[in-house]
């Protein structure tokens, strides 16, 4: 009779683990494919708006500076960056979409996804963040060579700096999300 209930035991744990791991599986599953979804988004919306921002302030800045009596030089160096800047992101863009189909639809190849597009959020961000470093130094040279006070191209340098400086928040925010994507990689491969 202790057999018949070891047995009996071992075959319901079985089953329950079985059941279990299938349940998880698909869970783990969901999950990722919901971090893969977010970080794309995000993504994406970082992406559309840095462009649309830049082409937008690139166009304006060259208008204001055409169509005024005294150009300023700095004026057309920070429209071509900005330009510079949109069209880099542009071809950036197009190269993640088309790599998105070199994973397969696995839960280790969206897994894998969902880190490539978080790795790329990550360096995004990055780039973003210091190329507030060119802007703000151009937006200084602006103010100062249009005539203003060297104070109010100071206090420009000042919200740049703080911009620079909170921009790091945002980036430990995306690394912190792939470092995530990263440890359950690392969690399936060791189990499996």
């Amino acid at each position: 009779m202790t057999m018949e209930f070891e047995e009996l035991r071992r075959i319901w744990d079985s089953q329950n683990n079985k059941s279990l791991y299938v349940i998880d599986e698909q869970a783990l599953h969901n999950r990722i494919m919901s971090k893969k979804k977010q970080a794309r988004h995000i993504t994406n919306i970082s992406e559309l708006l840095i462009i649309i921002v830049n082409l937008g302030s690139g166009s304006f800045a060259l208008a204001v500076n055409l169509f005024n009596q005294h150009s300023n030089m700095y004026l057309y160096i920070l429209s071509a960056w900005m330009f510079i800047t949109a069209f880099y992101l542009i071809i950036s863009r197009v190269r993640r979409v088309a790599a998105n189909k070199l994973f397969d639809r696995s839960m280790r190849g969206d897994l894998q996804h969902a880190i490539s597009v978080a790795t790329y959020q990550v360096r995004l961000s990055q780039m973003m963040r210091w190329n507030i470093l060119p802007m703000g130094g151009l937006t200084a040279m602006i103010v100062y060579a249009g005539g203003k006070s060297i104070g109010v191209a100071v206090a420009f340098m000042a919200a740049f700096a703080i911009a620079f400086y909170l921009s790091r928040w945002e980036h430990n925010i995306y690394e912190n999300k792939k470092r995530e994507l990263e440890i359950l990689q690392h969690k399936l491969n060791v189990e499996s």
